[in-house]
């Protein structure tokens, strides 16, 4: 590349000294140099390029043609001219030159913090800039991604703007105790102490507050770990963990992974076990890693799972035995929506096996529905660690306003016990029932323990074959019909075709979107499914051919029409959307009113990548 560069340059200074040279313009001789020169430039501009685009593709590990040279000094792949990725390849989400330009200005670590960041984080860009919105953005990105709690924000909402949230002094204008307002950190103790059931009170002085739960663990990591360092953690896992390890503390994450179907075998789907530990960290300790804790979510997530209190105590008693210290995240602590699964805090063990090597994370983002507030805590029996954990909210506090808000949140316990658990329960049981009614009818597979804001659901029948090349093609479709749905592979899952989506939606977002007929479609064969919106009741149903009144087989741009059966609306009585069927193909002349019909959300297909690449020609709807 620095041979590319010097020569490059060299010709530019040429080219400039003979154009200053060859002042007179009929200069024959002249004008044939520059044009060799200049064809010369040309042609080392081409092979920079094409030496960038071999780095990349080597990089993307794509089996894409070298870009050639043609006798126009066209850049081509082969014999074909470049073109945008194709929808049936796993699409490139960072790399090349992207990455090189990055890594002109940026350090190392610059470069390698860049990639990560809008390698995990461009979907929710994409709908950060283009929200889905009924009347103002009704074709923008609908997010059944990013876990949040959006069915009692109307609860929240009136309790935060109670009088008695409005006060305001000067101490809450000023720096604070790195570790958190010490009323807050007493509220936290005592609020703790109640819905962990703790057998003692708990001490405030053992309370960190820092500006969320990723900060607490990235920070908790780096005070427990050495850069290089493992901790286990089994999967599918939250997939920020993943983020947060490598920004700051630049641990591994080694997976205890989790099967769906064990063969031979009574566990149940996804069910760790003290063996998968164990085998896990003799692995780890064969490749020489330094494995210094176990990382446990609880509830989990994304399987919704909650441990036993038997089961609890059996992890414990590893840990304690090789001595790794117990990373315990139960942010969904208070989302358990099922009344037959009692959930168990780590600190309501009354004989913890080892209590200065356990510590837990918690925060309001979820059980509360606050993800804007910033706001996390760790619990650790552990003086040092707590001490250490103090110089992180010198970058990571929480401002002083918001901290005497939430204090005077946690206090209002009847509140929260009365009025806001219950009914934040009860919405969430209902919304998993319509959800899970919906994948019962439609034979998907899924799997939730009872709590979360999410149900795990398997995708497996559409990927052919069922690969996690395959998993992101799918991904990517949803995507590009503006669907949010988070993949297994970004959860380390060990099985492709698994997707987490939320439900805890005010209107679930899962209905007909206003937009152009083109705007949402997609092709899809006869196991397609598609969301009707409110008006048609929340139904999600299979769809069918679609017919004119004169029962002609409807066809778009080319493509059959397919809608979901006839509903009792005071609406359209069918939606449709894009199918590929050549046996379908209908005349010309076929034209039925399209303001009968309405475009819906393609909620999956299947679809293969050679389909893809022989579209029709578009034309009207016939």
């Amino acid at each position: 590349m620095l041979k590319f560069q010097h020569v490059i340059r060299n010709q530019f200074l040429q080219q400039t000294s003979q154009q200053m040279q060859c002042v007179p313009p009929g200069d024959q001789q002249c004008t044939q140099t520059s044009r060799k020169r200049e064809k010369k430039m040309g042609y080392l501009l081409s092979q920079m390029v094409n030496f960038l685009w071999s780095n990349t593709v080597k990089k993307l590990k794509f089996k894409v043609p070298l870009p050639c040279l043609d006798s126009r000094c066209g850049i081509k792949v082969g014999h074909q001219t470049l073109s945008p990725w194709q929808t049936g390849q796993p699409r490139p989400s960072l790399g090349g030159f992207e990455a090189a330009l990055a890594s002109c200005t940026l350090s190392k670590r610059g470069t390698g913090i860049y990639e990560s960041y809008h390698l995990s984080f461009q979907s929710y860009e994409a709908y950060q800039a283009d929200k889905y919105h009924k009347d103002k953005n009704p074709s923008g990105y609908i997010n059944l991604s990013t876990s949040e709690n959006k069915l009692c924000l109307d609860l929240i909402t009136a309790r935060l703007t109670q009088s008695d949230m409005n006060f305001l002094d000067e101490a809450q204008l000023q720096y604070s105790d790195w570790k958190g307002q010490p009323f807050l950190r007493e509220e936290l103790a005592s609020f703790l102490t109640h819905y962990c059931k703790a057998p003692t009170p708990l001490d405030p002085e053992n309370v960190v507050v820092l500006n969320g739960c990723s900060s607490v663990f990235a920070s908790l990591a780096m005070v427990l770990c050495d850069p290089g360092d493992a901790l286990l953690i089994p999967t599918p896992c939250y997939n920020g963990f993943v983020f947060s390890s490598y920004l700051y503390s630049k641990i591994e994450l080694i997976p205890v992974h989790l099967e769906s179907q064990v063969p031979r075998s009574n566990l149940d789907s996804f069910q760790l076990t003290v063996d998968k530990l164990k085998l896990a960290l003799t692995q780890a300790k064969k490749k020489a890693k330094k494995v210094k804790g176990l990382v446990l979510i609880n509830p989990q997530n994304p399987l919704g799972d909650v441990y036993t209190q038997s089961s609890l105590q059996e992890y414990l008693v590893f840990a304690k035995t090789h001595k790794l210290h117990v990373i315990m995240d139960e942010i969904y602590m208070l989302s358990v929506f099922e009344p037959s699964v009692t959930f168990h805090s780590v600190l309501s063990i009354k004989d913890l096996p080892d209590p200065n090597m356990t510590h837990m994370i918690w925060g309001t983002s979820k059980d509360f529905g606050m993800s804007g507030f910033r706001f996390g805590v760790l619990y650790t029996h552990n003086k040092e660690v707590a001490s250490a954990m103090k110089a992180f909210g010198y970058h990571h506090g929480v401002s002083g306003i918001t901290q005497y808000k939430l204090c005077r949140l946690l206090q209002d316990k009847e509140w929260i016990s009365k009025v806001y658990l219950p009914k934040n329960h009860s919405r969430l049981q209902k919304a998993y029932s319509y959800i899970t009614k919906i994948l019962k009818d439609l034979k998907i597979p899924f799997y939730n323990g009872g709590s979360g804001l999410f149900v795990w659901i398997n995708l497996k029948a559409y990927l052919s074959p069922c690969t996690f090349d395959q998993e992101q093609i799918l991904h990517q479709r949803f995507r590009d019909k503006k669907l949010l749905l988070s993949s297994g592979k970004s959860y380390m899952c060990i099985e492709p075709g698994w997707f987490r989506l939320v439900f805890a939606e005010t209107h679930l977002h899962l209905q007909v979107v206003q937009t152009p007929v083109s705007g949402r479609l997609g092709s899809a064969e006869d196991r397609s499914f598609l969301f009707c919106d409110q008006e048609s009741g929340h139904r999600l149903l299979p769809c069918v051919p679609a017919r004119s009144p004169g029962g002609r087989l409807l066809r778009y741009h080319g493509s059959p029409v397919r809608r979901i059966p006839r509903v009792k609306t005071q609406g359209p009585k069918c939606s449709v959307f894009l199918s590929r069927n050549p046996r379908h193909l209908l005349p010309a002349q076929a034209q039925p009113p399209l303001r009968t019909w309405r475009v819906v959300m393609v909620m999956a297909c299947k679809e293969s990548a050679s389909e893809n690449q022989t579209r029709s020609s578009p034309n009207s709807m016939e």
